[in-house]
């Protein structure tokens, strides 16, 4: 789905005090633009309108939080989001923070000198089409990449049962251990889950939610 440009999108942004609008800078130094710099940090990839990190940071201000995604118009939906959220619990936002980059260019803003203890990929595009699956968030070059700075899991979630049957084979290839998966994620007990507008809707439509944890095999 095309979405739209709206002018009034980034201006609205750079008037966040939680907006990273230049990513590429903060690379090595991402846990200092936090209040708590020694926290864990959790990163959220394709972000989208910010259900899912709108409702998992202010449960957990313990932890570090950065939602990115390659469009601003995204990113002003999932910031008032995030605003209505800490608004009502009355809680301050310090410790989530939203970036404009595009996932296929992660290498752009994070490296080895980074250190992400878990990543969220929440209902990616599924790319079907065979040329196109390369662009997948958990193709085995984007796992690649990611692995050079995750230190933790990787949490996936995907209502596309060939985008999710195929990523087996990526996180294979990549280099990763499967260590949980499900194709019904609703019938699990355990896990903590936020439900999304995508997620519901997809359950509505009568599809099972899939989901899996997969951690990067290191030798050291």
């Amino acid at each position: 789905m095309r979405i739209r440009h709206k002018p009034w999108a980034k201006p609205e942004l750079e008037a966040c005090p939680f907006y990273i609008n230049e990513p590429q800078n903060c690379i090595g130094k991402w846990n200092e633009l936090f209040s708590n710099p020694s926290a864990p940090l959790y990163v959220e990839l394709g972000c989208g309108k910010g259900g899912f990190i709108s409702q998992a940071a202010p449960a957990h201000p313990e932890v570090n939080f950065i939602a990115m995604d390659i469009k601003n118009e995204m990113l002003v939906l999932a910031k008032r989001k995030l605003e209505n959220a800490y608004n009502e619990l009355e809680m301050s936002a310090d410790n989530v923070r939203i970036a404009i980059q595009n996932i296929e260019r992660i290498e752009l803003a994070w490296n080895e000198n980074d250190r992400a203890d878990r990543i969220y990929i929440n209902f990616c595009n599924p790319w079907p089409k065979k040329k196109h699956k390369k662009r997948r968030l958990t193709h085995t070059r984007q796992l690649l990449a990611y692995k050079k700075f995750l230190r933790g899991q990787l949490w996936f979630k995907t209502d596309d049962d060939e985008l999710f049957e195929e990523s087996f084979e990526y996180f294979e290839e990549a280099g990763y251990r499967i260590v949980f998966r499900t194709f019904d994620l609703h019938s699990e007990s355990g896990i903590e889950n936020f439900v999304t507008e995508h997620e519901k809707m997809f359950t509505d439509e009568g599809k099972k939610i899939k989901f899996l944890i997969a951690e990067p095999i290191r030798e050291d």
